[in-house]
């Protein structure tokens, strides 16, 4: 009789993982500074240059375009940190491309002038 099997993997180097999280994180920083950028642009725009301000909708939008990259990220390590390297970053790119998409649609909510500014 033979002794059971174990099939274990053996786990990725702390490194590889922290490198390919700063390496991500980066693109994720990049976001969060563009979320911050925006929000002080549009509200100066709004106080300076129209005289009014900015609708809660657009305060809302612009706060969750710097706080919706750093959650996601966040969720994308937790999630593939003891998983496979390559599935670590399909999380972290799968993770990328929903900013991404909130993006375009803060973006795109930002060409009514009416919904934005009061």
């Amino acid at each position: 009789m033979s002794a059971p099997r174990t099939d274990r993997r053996r786990a990725a180097p702390a490194w590889i993982i922290a490198t390919i999280a700063g390496i991500f994180g980066l693109f994720y920083a990049y976001a969060v500074w563009a979320g911050l950028a925006n929000l002080l642009a549009m509200n100066s725009l709004a106080t300076n240059v129209l005289g009014g301000s900015l609708q809660p909708t657009a305060w809302i939008a612009l706060i969750l375009a710097m706080v919706l990259p750093v959650i996601i990220f966040v969720v994308a390590v937790v999630t593939g940190a003891r998983r496979a390297v390559w599935k670590l970053a399909v999380l972290l790119t799968v993770g990328l491309s929903i900013v991404g998409a909130y993006w375009i649609n803060v973006q795109a909510l930002f060409t009514h002038a009416a919904v934005v500014f009061q």
